[in-house]
């Protein structure tokens, strides 16, 4: 009869292990702030693709890269972009078991890279970081009291990180004052590794838009065999820190030459092309979400109405309603 037994349990926990994701991952997307509150059948789309973790971004706006004003929080804004957004969309989300990463982010007029904020003087360095504190500190008092299992303490801000290491590393303490979660930051795929307060946070965080392939439809293999060398200098950078490595957005247009510059979001580029994005992304699938010191990723990005976004049609960076989103749908569901 022990004999019975011990194979019946054997038998289930056989079968529960090939139906068990195989690792636990941070399966997330990047959700676009809209005009309008978002419902349960919004929420839904995102649990339809197995996805267990949305990143919310709330913005602030800057008119210049070399000015140190800094606007946020305020009625001229999209309702997804303020506050009042994120404690509502956090409320849908979490009533569907979604985890989130709060992730305040700065525009700068006209769609300047924010990598090239710089100021010309000490005193407009003191007043950006002034109001880059207010900024920061407001969502991260918010992402306190929504629960958020994450926050994401700045996005592409390289040269902001390279003069002023003392601002961030005081910044971080402060934080720390009034957030009890997770935090990160989002390097540009360009500086991750030259990023100084990696041994403060949770995780490695990495905007992912690595250059794998010159090809106007890459092939998987060939952003594969791209990829290794990007690996390599993350292992070195997770060495250093013994830190997990996050993807806080990753994710490629559907577009011929996707995989050349991933970061280029040029309207004025027209063509369409589905498999490259698919073949690209599918790569990226292959080689980090079976590695244990790979935290996982957020997808760029989702828009809340599902019906009327993305579609065979559009080139841009959205899964939805393209053979990709499938993919991202059965890869999820796997971890």
């Amino acid at each position: 009869m022990k004999t019975l037994v011990f194979f019946i349990v054997l038998l289930v926990c056989s079968i529960q292990s090939c139906t068990a994701p195989l690792y636990n991952k941070i399966n997330g997307v990047s959700f676009v702030a809209s005009r309008e509150p978002i419902s349960k059948a919004d929420v839904q789309q995102l649990v339809n693709i197995n996805s267990n973790y949305v990143a919310l971004m709330p913005f602030g706006f800057m008119g210049n890269a070399s000015q140190p004003n800094l606007v946020f929080n305020t009625e001229r804004q999209w309702f997804g972009e303020t506050g009042a957004g994120v404690r509502q969309y956090a409320q849908g989300l979490k009533a569907q078991n979604l985890k989130i990463m709060l992730k305040p982010q700065l525009w700068v007029s006209g769609g300047v890279f924010t990598g090239f904020i710089e100021m010309d003087s000490d005193a407009n360095w003191k007043v950006l970081e002034k109001n880059y504190s207010d900024f920061i500190l407001n969502y991260a008092q918010i992402a306190q009291e929504i629960n958020a299992e994450m926050f994401c303490m700045g996005t592409e801000l390289e040269a902001f990180v390279r003069h002023r290491p003392k601002f961030w590393n005081e910044l971080i303490k402060q934080i720390k004052q009034v957030y009890k979660g997770k935090l990160t930051y989002a390097a540009n795929w360009n500086e991750f590794d030259k990023t100084p307060f990696w041994n403060q946070l949770d995780f490695i965080g990495i905007d992912a838009y690595f250059p794998v392939s010159e090809s106007k439809t890459p092939t998987v293999n060939e952003c594969k065999a791209a990829w290794k060398k990007h690996k390599n200098v993350m292992l070195d950078v997770l060495n250093r820190y013994d830190k997990p490595i996050l993807f806080t957005e990753f994710g490629y247009r559907s577009i011929d030459y996707c995989g050349k510059e991933p970061w280029n979001s040029d309207r004025n580029l027209r063509n369409t092309n589905l498999q490259a994005q698919a073949n690209a992304t599918q790569a990226l699938f292959d080689m980090f979400w079976k590695e244990s010191w790979f935290a996982g990723g957020f997808v760029w990005k989702w828009h809340h109405d599902h019906k009327t976004a993305g579609g065979k049609n559009n080139n841009q960076f959205t899964p939805q309603n393209k053979p990709v989103e499938a993919l991202i749908k059965k890869q999820y569901g796997q971890f």
